[in-house]
């Protein structure tokens, strides 16, 4: 396997260079597929087990809430255990346990299980920005990094997409199988592609020297400000997607979940955008084109409160293409402004940004329930501005 001449780095235009990034992008779609494939489910599961909108979004909240909590306990016991062997159990235990999703048919149970399925993936996310930290060259690092968020992009899409065609043709047990299998797959392909580390240093397991680590980082204001900025990017978008799905199925639109997870292919956009933010960074900086990503994503949220189809899916898009955008690049100014323990700063910003689609993805089921769609837009759009705001000096 190829890599960097000079000290084992991945460098752009290598084989091993496009083996691993394929790796990480196999990693994304799983991990992302496994979490959101509900979210087109949403209104099936608020049928079929009679709870409220707000209450089958918990199917979501409880994993990203699992895998926020967890994920700093996954992030420091990696910084001793390693960055492959970490992610690819915690890809393959999330598989299993999506399958077992397919074959309940008790609301606590399905709950217990995607709150597991949380708990398994706090192993990724932070370990697969640290392994790109880690072993990228510097060059070659921005586009690595667009290329694992187009992955997560991807596996959002995916995820809702067959998750919602499945569940017209088989209902949601079907749907939740279909995901699964994906995952085993991507998980599959993730083991044989991904080199080991070669820049890894392991850490003894040292409970004051982890906690150390994770002051030292929230002492720093540049990630402190990273930190919030993911808890508002991701909680707006996901308060969004959540109850797209309530908003759409009801008139004036009317539409059935097939059609509700086609218009989930703006996905695809974001992919793109991800990549294409990244590579703006060296000519814009950092904190430009985060804030262009936000006012695209305020356009729209304004996009979304018209009663026009055409018009909805435009804001989907907008959103989509400012949130990726947006937190592709955050993502990559947390792993490159951490002095050290890279893993636990990457950590840190994915708890932040995993609670963001928790708490206020729960937070705008009872917008949505008790003041309507255009109260949800409003929430949002004040989070934006927020998030705008915090980052003028960042």
């Amino acid at each position: 396997m190829s890599v960097s001449d000079s000290a084992g780095y991945l460098q752009r235009g290598t084989p091993a260079y496009r083996r691993a990034t394929f790796a990480i992008f196999c990693a994304g779609l799983s991990t992302f597929a496994s979490i959101y494939c509900v979210q087109p489910l949403l209104p099936l599961f608020a049928r079929h087990f009679g709870v409220s909108a707000a209450s089958s979004s918990l199917t979501l909240s409880m994993t990203t809430l699992s895998l926020a909590l967890c994920m700093l306990v996954a992030g420091s016991l990696a910084e001793a255990w390693g960055r492959k062997p970490v992610m690819l159990v915690a890809l393959g235990v999330a598989s299993v346990l999506g399958l077992a999703c397919a074959f309940v048919d008790s609301w606590p149970l399905l709950l217990v299980l995607r709150t597991l399925v949380g708990v398994a993936l706090s192993g990724l996310p932070a370990l697969a920005m640290a392994y790109v930290g880690e072993e990228f060259d510097p060059p070659s690092l921005p586009s690595a990094m667009g290329l694992y968020i187009s992955g997560n992009a991807l596996g959002g899409l995916a995820g809702r997409l067959l998750s919602g065609g499945l569940a017209d043709l088989g209902g949601w047990h079907v749907a939740m199988g279909g995901i699964a299998v994906l995952s085993l797959v991507s998980t599959a392909l993730f083991a044989w592609l991904l080199p080991p580390s070669r820049h890894f240093r392991p850490q003894a397991l040292s409970m004051r020297g982890l906690v150390g680590n994770l002051r030292v980082h929230l002492r720093t204001p540049a990630l402190r400000k990273g930190f919030a900025l993911g808890f508002m990017l991701m909680g707006s978008f996901v308060a969004v997607f959540n109850y797209a799905g309530f908003h759409l199925a009801v008139a004036p639109f009317n539409l059935s979940s097939s059609v509700i997870g086609l218009l989930f292919t703006v996905y695809l956009l974001g992919s793109v955008s991800a990549g294409w933010a990244g590579g703006l960074v060296n000519r814009l900086g950092a904190r430009r084109v985060v804030q262009g990503g936000i006012v695209l994503m305020l356009l729209g949220a304004a996009a979304l409160a018209t009663p026009w189809l055409a018009m909805v899916v435009l804001g989907l898009a907008l959103l989509t293409i400012g949130f990726f955008a947006a937190h592709a690049v955050a993502s990559g100014q947390v792993g490159q402004r951490a002095s050290g323990a890279k893993a636990q700063a990457a950590s840190l910003y994915l708890c932040a940004y995993y609670l963001g689609s928790s708490v206020l993805g729960y937070l705008g089921g009872a917008l949505w329930e008790h003041l309507g769609w255009t109260a949800l837009l409003v929430g949002v759009a004040c989070g934006l501005l927020l998030a705008a705001a915090l980052i003028r000096r960042w």
